[in-house]
């Protein structure tokens, strides 16, 4: 009996001390986030006095770059645990908007600052530059309040770790964050010092993570020793360096056994790396549970897809405009509604299209099945009557044994299951198995050099994945691919370039000013096989689009385009290169469409 006790008594101080060394552990997570913190509001007081007492724009530049490479190392734990802040120090410089308040918010933080002081620094905006300073060091200060009083949990810092590489993957090298000085890369380094750093704080022991120590020092000395933005060979840093840090920190989880963070996220917590062919998981945009993905449901979508009797006069399906052959497009520059006279846009690709949070160009329904709906019911497309195929449906033995298989426990098909099963039809077309995606799971040979360079291009001097994110290729925003974005290119309304379109997007549905001109961000995934492009069709190859981006989209071809989101200076890409970035796109084409 004393031995039991003796026993229990044993196994209790174990239990304490464990919890004891758990708690010191996330304290100490903490107190290095706020001592990281502090680094950073040093680094803002000493930007405050420089701009204060006139110093050069060398002395400020380099003063901003310091700056945001401390900003950098806790980056991490600003943008997991405090997004709505973290928007506000390193978001785009673009107006934030509340579409459904019919409102917007100014932009602050690291990229309106680079755009005061680079590549020219202009002492008249020295109160603007001390508002937005002042700003900042309110933001930092609001941070620390913050993290003094979350729980910063073991799995919420492993998650939060694999975040930030799949963030330094899609948008830290890209550009994205750093616009105009171009100083992504030796950033993109710094970021990875908080991997080895905040995990030894919850097992410094573990073998995993020495291999992750010794990985994220050789990605370190890889930005430093190649740290020209247009030079840096992402395709290396991603598949040699950034896969291996990702996958060893799935490794450092299982021998920790922490459990995965609970969240409803397109990216599914098991996987591997950004590349996994399985990462994304579409039911992360449904409405709710009940109408999450079934392979039971797509085979009846897929029925009701090809189904004529959809459609007014029995003479339109879905697939009359979203061809599969060619990649659920239908190669027109625009079609034609049912009396024969020409839509205003372009057919896109339904290919990915479940991997978006905005559907149609103008975005002006969010999810699947409200575009089913919305197609079948217009008067210029099909015409057709959603009470009219409802009462169909249930005169129909096959029909009905689908749905029954589609949706057990129902005594008979339902008006809403209708557009769930087409809008899960679509769902099931992402293949993820194009040669990029070969490439990224380590097939080597699956590019050649010509390709390579073209993503190189892609994510790098061509600045293309500043909208087109990867692996997604479409607007839909990295790590939390929860929000889709639209872009002001100031597209022509023919291939001479005479003219900017006079189609006001998402204006239509949203009357702001800076949405004028605004259009989803498509997916390039496929582009090769899914011409013509932009939202009128007016450009008929990629090359076309290629050399429209390359000289500043419109407000570069002339036009006035206020609002324009696109830079419109010029990328000075060469033939060669404009010939590598389309090579690249063409590898991003899936295998059933090569």
């Amino acid at each position: 009996m004393k031995l039991k006790h003796f026993t229990f008594l044993i196994l209790l101080l174990c239990f304490f001390f464990s919890c004891q060394k758990n708690e010191k552990s996330k304290a100490t997570i903490q107190q290095d986030l706020l001592i990281d913190l502090s680094k950073l509001n040093n680094e803002i007081v000493q930007f405050q006095k420089l701009v204060n007492n006139n110093s050069s724009q060398k002395e400020i530049v380099e003063q901003f770059k310091k700056s945001r490479l401390v900003y950098k190392k806790v980056e991490w734990a600003i943008e997991y645990f405090v997004p709505e802040t973290a928007r506000f120090m390193n978001g785009p410089a673009l107006d934030e908007m509340e579409l459904e308040e019919n409102r917007s918010f100014e932009p602050h933080g690291f990229q309106v600052i680079e755009e005061m002081i680079y590549p020219e620094y202009n002492s008249e905006s020295k109160e603007d530059l001390i508002r937005e300073l002042n700003i900042f060091q309110a933001n930092i200060k609001q941070l620390k309040s913050t993290f003094e009083v979350i729980t910063v949990s073991d799995d919420y810092v492993l998650d939060a770790v694999q975040q930030n590489v799949f963030r330094v993957i899609a948008l830290g090298i890209t550009g994205f964050d750093s616009p105009i000085l171009q100083s992504s890369i030796p950033e993109a380094g710094e970021s990875l010092i908080s991997i080895p750093e905040s995990l030894s704080k919850i097992n410094s022991n573990n073998k995993s993570l020495a291999e992750l120590k010794n990985l994220t020092e050789k990605a370190q000395k890889y930005c430093a020793a190649n740290n020209n933005f247009n030079a840096f060979n992402r395709a290396v840093f991603i598949s040699e360096y950034l896969n291996p840090i990702s996958k060893k920190l799935k490794a450092f989880q299982k021998e920790e056994n922490i459990k995965n963070v609970k969240k409803n996220s397109p990216l599914k917590p098991t996987i591997e790396t950004l590349f996994d062919k399985d990462a994304f998981d579409v039911n992360a945009f449904v409405l709710s549970k009940e109408y999450n993905f079934t392979k039971e449901k797509a085979i009846l979508g897929e029925k009701l897809f090809y189904d004529k009797s959809l459609s007014k006069n029995n003479d339109r399906s879905c697939a009359t405009c979203h061809n599969p052959e060619k990649a659920f497009t239908d190669g027109l520059k625009t079609n034609v509604s049912l009396t024969g006279i020409n839509l205003p846009r372009n057919t896109p690709t339904l290919t990915y299209a479940s991997l978006q949070n905005a559907q149609f160009w103008d975005m002006r329904q969010l999810d699947l099945e409200k575009q089913s709906v919305d197609v079948i019911q217009n008067k210029d497309e099909m015409h057709g009557s959603m009470e009219n195929i409802h009462a169909k449906i249930q005169l129909d033995k096959e029909y009905i044994d689908l749905f029954k298989k589609a949706y057990p426990g129902n005594s008979k098909p339902e008006a809403w299951q209708i557009q769930n099963a087409i809008a899960s039809y679509v769902r099931s077309l992402n293949s993820f198995d194009s040669r990029f995606d070969e490439y990224m799971r380590g097939k080597k040979n699956a590019l050649n050099n010509e390709e390579i360079e073209g993503m190189n291009l892609f994510m790098g001097k061509a600045k293309c994945a500043t909208c087109h994110f990867t692996p997604l290729f479409n607007g839909t925003v990295p790590p939390s691919y929860s929000k889709t974005e639209h872009e002001v290119i100031g597209t022509p309304n023919e291939p001479s370039g005479k003219s900017i379109s006079p189609d006001k997007g998402r204006y239509i549905y949203n009357q702001m000013p800076q949405l004028v001109g605004a259009f989803k961000t498509p997916t390039v995934r496929n582009a090769a096989v899914t011409a013509p492009y932009m939202h009128n069709g007016v450009f008929k190859t990629l090359e076309e689009v290629v050399s429209f981006y390359n000289k500043g989209g419109g407000i570069g071809l002339g036009y006035e385009v206020e609002n324009q989101t696109l830079p419109f200076d010029k990328l000075n890409l060469t033939v060669k290169e404009e010939q590598s970035l389309v090579a690249f796109m063409k590898t991003l084409t899936d295998k059933k469409y090569q």
